[in-house]
């Protein structure tokens, strides 16, 4: 699916800094979205729950990861404007025992009126291969 440069937040300057692949398709769920993760090792329904924000730097988001009934709290967002464009997405931060560390992903809207997808970030090393 194609994604325009200003819904990737200046994706041109990112990706000599950035790899990214697509992790999960998610769909506005009233104030929040809710969706899938999908990678080789992890299959997760996730939702994304606005919370009030007490602090200037607080997260717009929590992440919860959803089963049988249950929640579990997996990550935090934050909303971010790209700054070539102007286009809004959401900076979001996941972590999971069974991660080596947490990752850095983006939540971009993309496709459809209510289609988002989530981009994983990896940094590049810093020699650039």
């Amino acid at each position: 699916m194609a994604v325009s440069e200003a819904a990737m937040g200046g994706f041109n300057n990112m990706k000599r800094r950035l790899l990214m692949a697509t992790i999960g398709t998610f769909k506005k769920d009233g104030a929040g979205y809710s969706g899938r993760i999908e990678t080789l090792t992890l299959s997760a329904n996730i939702t994304f729950e606005p919370v009030e924000k007490k602090a200037g730097s607080a997260p717009d988001f929590r992440v919860f990861h959803q089963t049988n009934g249950f929640s579990t709290e997996i990550g935090a967002a934050w909303k971010k404007t790209a700054k070539e464009g102007g286009a809004e997405y959401l900076s979001v931060s996941i972590d999971d025992p069974s991660f080596a560390e947490r990752i850095n992903c983006r939540l971009v809207k993309t496709g459809s009126e209510q289609g988002h997808t989530l981009f994983w970030e990896r940094p590049r090393p810093h020699n650039g291969k």
